[in-house]
């Protein structure tokens, strides 16, 4: 087994208030429904259990579940550290910050994370692993992006 990872940043101006930005993604049901492979999230205190549908494209069949601990200064930082339960052990694990900035023209909306997930190949295939899993990361964010837009009857704009 191999632990693999990567790292996705993301920067957009949305034409929405942040207080609007900050309920939608604190709604573990609306987040699951705006993420591309997410099957649910079960919320337990201020941890949330993300499932996921079968992730295509890395040489191996998972469909990765995986436990965040979220912490928040609200209405401007949402963080989430990998924190599986006592005696778990997981195989995938996402930690990352959304960082919500008033804007003249609505809110700007920092996204960083990195996923990592350890998988049953060699540290040879590394390189190619992590090209599938950077093309993995990037439909899923076009696909949360234009999902968060929506459900915020927003725009994006330039910054």
């Amino acid at each position: 087994m191999t632990w693999f990872s990567s790292k996705r940043s993301s920067s957009a101006v949305v034409t929405a208030d942040r207080e609007q930005v900050w309920a939608v993604l604190t709604d573990p049901d609306a987040v699951a429904d705006m993420t591309p492979l997410v099957r649910s999230i079960e919320v337990d205190g201020d941890h949330w259990r993300w499932s996921m549908d079968e992730v295509p494209g890395l040489g191996v069949s998972i469909a990765p579940a995986f436990t965040v601990r979220m912490e928040s200064d609200e209405p401007s930082r949402l963080s989430f550290t990998h924190d599986p339960p006592e005696g778990e052990r997981e195989r995938a694990g996402v930690e990352g910050v959304y960082t919500l900035t008033e804007h003249e023209q609505g809110t700007l909306l920092d996204i960083d994370l990195e996923v990592r997930v350890d998988l049953p190949l060699a540290k040879l295939a590394k390189p190619a692993v992590r090209t599938a899993m950077d093309g993995v990361l990037a439909t899923m964010g076009r696909g949360f992006g234009r999902a968060l837009l929506d459900r915020l009857d927003a725009d994006q704009v330039d910054a």
